[in-house]
């Protein structure tokens, strides 16, 4: 039997070592955390590649157990599409890319990890169609909170404009710090949703804000001060979540009145989380990733390789 044509997504995060396999209609992706020691908030980067060296062999091993022919290989090999955007974890996985092109023979394609999370975004939600014309994507992670108006480019296949940003802290470095104080393990996002949940009674929060902009460090330092004053740690989680919830929302208000009543997608890890997602889908009607696309992963590298290789952007 001739095996089937795939298309091989790499993405080596600062997060996250990632691989995927888009074959026919099936996106088959294989991902590991970075280890963090105990007690501990992120890895320096000289860490994270030595990890990802020792992991994406692994992965690169358990994905190819069905033998496909690899038609081409995409790789993320920089955060995002801007002059001088660069990070050295994304070296290992361009490396690799690189070597396994030219053993295979096969086209080598390359885009930003922040494309990749987009693309993830919208083939999750069924809205591949969106690469085609002008959106708002919000890019929420460890380390981006970001509003960017996307428009269709031939390069890089999205034309990202920063329209908003938070102006301090990354709505991911507020779960994980808040997360560490609550003594819940890195990264903190399943853990201090989970904790959250078990709080159901109403959460006063105001979001921070300088016109589109917003401000997230606020979150830390009154959660600190909750803390201090003995409130539950469910109550303290919610708190966080919704906080965060409050301001991508004000975000987006401020956007659609801006730039008119656009589509809108939001992707990156911190979406992942259903309270966050609920509470937005319910006020704004937006696009989410699904959660196992929300977070790193090299999905929409595979997804952006056959469409490069089909010559569909």
């Amino acid at each position: 039997m001739t095996p089937q044509t795939a298309f091989l997504g790499i993405d080596t995060s600062n997060y996250t070592t990632s691989a995927a396999l888009f074959a026919g209609e099936t996106l088959l992706q294989r991902k590991r955390l970075l280890p963090v020691k105990e007690g501990q908030i992120g890895l320096r980067q000289s860490d994270a590649v030595f990890h990802h060296v020792q992991q994406l062999p692994d992965l690169l091993a358990s994905i190819w157990e069905e033998h496909p022919r690899i038609e081409a290989v995409g790789v993320s090999v920089r955060p995002r599409d801007q002059e001088g955007s660069y990070m050295p974890c994304f070296t290992v996985g361009h490396g690799t890319a690189r070597a396994i092109s030219g053993a295979l023979g096969v086209p080598l394609y390359s885009f930003s990890h922040q494309a990749g999370h987009i693309m993830a975004a919208l083939y999750s939600s069924g809205k591949i169609e969106w690469c085609r014309s002008r959106f708002l994507a919000f890019h929420v992670s460890g380390g981006t909170t970001e509003a960017l108006l996307v428009t269709p480019h031939r390069e890089f296949v999205f034309q990202c404009e920063l329209v908003a940003a938070s102006l301090d802290l990354k709505a991911g470095q507020a779960v994980d710090r808040v997360g560490n104080m609550l003594g819940l393990p890195f990264p903190a996002g399943p853990a201090l949703e989970k904790l959250a949940l078990q709080w159901e009674q109403p959460v006063s929060v105001r979001p921070v804000m300088k016109g589109a902009d917003c401000c997230l460090s606020g979150i830390q330092n009154q959660c600190r001060k909750m803390l201090d004053q003995g409130k539950p740690a469910a109550y303290i989680a919610r708190y966080c979540l919704m906080a965060i919830e409050s301001s991508l929302a004000a975000m987006a208000e401020t956007l659609l009145q801006r730039y008119g009543k656009l589509p809108l997608v939001f992707a990156g890890g911190v979406m992942s989380n259903v309270i966050i997602r609920q509470d937005l889908q319910q006020r704004l009607g937006a696009s989410f990733a699904e959660p196992a696309f929300s977070a790193d992963n090299a999905a929409g590298i595979a997804v952006l390789t056959r469409m490069r290789k089909e010559g569909e952007i």
